[in-house]
């Protein structure tokens, strides 16, 4: 929540007897709250937004210090409310960010009087309910002739906020309570018998709606559900849809922090101050890059020739089919690639699918070298461009289209002749460079009885058995095996209800004293296992470092695992516990060069 104490603010009635707070300065925002609600329940935003707008709250008709409205109220009954009490305050102009019942009315507002808008925020708005909901809330309009007792409250706080109530929920619940212990009981009858029959009024309107909209709600709000949200900005034609996770219908005065800053980044977007750089703030590029990665790639180099006749080639794994018919492929290629300006003005282009043996000509495709070409084995095809010996596949093409796409461009070529054969394919994953035939070559070397283990990681925390001396170790057993196998490692994780999944091979080694001890460990995730057994511990992966683990061999591995974790660039040791090599490990470098950035 935020801070308590009072912003600067004054409470104060329209002629009309609209009870309104206004608070702030800047650029207006009008306020209009749900159902059962009144302008004080924007406390929160009050303060957070105060100091860059003028925001103005409405006791909405029947609520707060605001008269009743109609017995057989209408949406625009509301509306013309609204634009008396701004009339009378002399704003021309507004922004309206509506709540639930209010975002009926801020959309009422905008259709009908679309010079008074600047731009609309509606909050767990609803449309067009399915038919079982619209009749459970038409059931709840028709009973509200008991509205004010302790059932009927606690009955709409559980939908709210849920049931059992979540602890930290607890104050946006009791903020809930008052405001519905306090509203007048028939203004709230009259305004929720017009919400329960409201939610499909807009529904040919909003194609006309000319502000631009943001439709935001919570993913497990069940009354104003995401479908409805999505469906209304699909129908605006400058409408946005934002589904907030875990967040309920109560979500502004719940996630008040959450909701507001999103409210403040769209009002800034749509008056065009500096919006561009406040939503990329938000955008994790670190993490977008990573989220990238994994995804499970091949790699190739793409190769053309340049207008002065000269070879050109970088490294990429931002390639997939398109079409079989016509035969189309794509290429993805960074504009501020050296090569760009050759590829974009190609009439064609080759692509080179590599094979595990070429990571060295994906490296050097991946560089700034001067000559590229000069390193590696490659011939011209049947179109001009250079064809790189050793390929698992090749695919000689022709411009078909070249395509903007942001700091990309996108190559679409039409394969006009192509090769394969049987080799293994280099891959790539998460900065490293994935080759299977290393793995079944290191597994099938591994003697009968090979201990095999696995380091699991679930959110940055990585998966240990602690003994009875203080040691932790590392899940591991004879053999990978089956569940039911107790001395295996499946055996082993079944037997502590651990529910894991095994990913890429991480280490394989002897035992330098006695050779015929072999050891293999995976890299894997698991799930949080469930709470009962003390032994089994989640250890952040920044105190790994911190923990007694008595074989120095797999320390030492540890100590590599939290390493390549940081750098994003994961190989795989064979050898012995003293000694041997770790093959392959991607460069930092690469993971740049392979989406296509040189």
């Amino acid at each position: 929540m935020a801070d308590a104490a009072a912003p600067a603010r004054i409470r104060d009635t329209a002629p009309d007897g609209t009870g309104f707070i206004r608070a702030g300065s800047g650029t207006p925002v009008l306020l209009i709250h749900g159902v059962g609600m009144n302008a004080a329940i924007w406390r929160d935003q009050i303060a957070l937004m105060q100091d860059r707008y003028d925001l103005i709250a409405i006791d909405m008709l029947g609520h707060g210090n605001s008269p009743l409205p109609p017995e057989n109220a209408e949406l625009s009954d509301f509306a013309d409310q609204a634009l008396r009490l701004l009339d009378h305050l002399g704003l021309a102009a507004v922004s309206i960010v509506g709540h639930s019942m209010g975002a009926l009315v801020a959309l009422e507002i905008a259709l009908r009087a679309p010079s008074r808008v600047r731009s609309i925020v509606c909050l767990n708005a609803v449309f067009r309910r399915p038919e079982a909901l619209a009749r459970a809330v038409r059931d709840r309009a028709a009973a509200l002739g008991t509205h004010g007792d302790a059932s009927a409250v606690a009955a709409t706080l559980a939908r709210w906020f849920g049931d059992p109530l979540p602890e930290n929920l607890a104050t946006a619940a009791a903020t809930g309570r008052a405001a519905l212990e306090g509203v007048d009981p028939e203004g709230y009858a009259r305004t929720y018998r017009l919400f329960a029959r409201a939610d499909a009024e807009h529904a040919d309107a909003l194609a006309g709606l000319t502000a631009p909209a943001l439709f935001m709600t919570g993913s497990q709000d069940s009354n104003s559900t995401p479908a409805m949200s999505a469906a209304m900005a699909r129908l605006a034609p400058r409408g946005q849809c934002l589904v907030l996770s875990g967040e309920r219908h109560m979500m502004a005065i719940a996630s008040p922090e959450k909701v507001t800053q999103h409210i403040i980044a769209f009002l800034d977007t749509t008056a065009g101050s500096g919006t561009k750089a406040q939503t990329d703030a938000a955008f994790d590029n670190g993490e977008f890059r990573r989220a990238l990665g994994s995804f499970l790639t091949g790699v190739t180099i793409v190769t053309t020739v340049s207008a002065e006749g000269e070879p050109r080639g970088f490294t990429a794994n931002s390639f997939t089919s398109v079409s079989l018919d016509p035969p189309l492929v794509l290429v993805c290629i960074a504009k501020k690639a050296l090569g760009h300006s050759a590829f974009s003005t190609s009439r064609g282009f080759a692509i080179n699918i590599l094979s595990e043996s070429q990571k060295t000509e994906s490296g050097i495709f991946a560089s700034k070298a001067a000559d590229k070409f000069a390193s590696v084995a490659w011939q011209s095809g049947l179109n001009g461009n250079p064809l790189i010996d050793g390929s698992v596949a090749v695919f000689d093409c022709g411009m078909e289209q070249l395509v903007d796409a942001g700091d990309h461009s996108i190559l679409i070529g039409r394969v006009r002749d192509f090769t394969h054969n049987g080799a293994q394919p280099l891959g790539y994953f998460r900065g490293t460079y994935v080759t299977p035939g290393l793995s079944q070559e290191a597994l099938a070397a591994a003697p009968h009885g090979t201990e095999v283990g696995a380091i699991l990681e679930n959110e940055g925390r990585v998966l240990f058995f602690e003994t009875a001396n203080g040691f932790h170790e590392l899940p591991a057993g004879r053999g990978l095996g089956s569940p039911k196998d107790a001395r295996s490692l499946k055996g082993c994780l079944a037997a502590k209800g651990v529910d894991a999944q095994l990913g890429f091979l991480f280490a394989v080694w002897d035992d330098a004293a006695d050779p015929s001890r072999s050891h293999v460990y995976y890299r894997g995730t698991v799930t949080a296992p469930a709470p009962g057994d003390s032994q089994v511990r989640l250890v952040d992966i920044d105190h790994v470092a911190d923990l007694k683990i008595a074989d120095p061999a797999v320390r030492s591995m540890l100590t590599r695992y939290v390493r390549e974790r940081t750098e994003d660039a994961f190989g795989v040791y064979v050898g012995n516990e003293v000694e041997g090599e770790v093959r392959p490990l991607a460069r930092a470098a690469s993971s740049q060069a392979l989406t296509g950035r040189r």
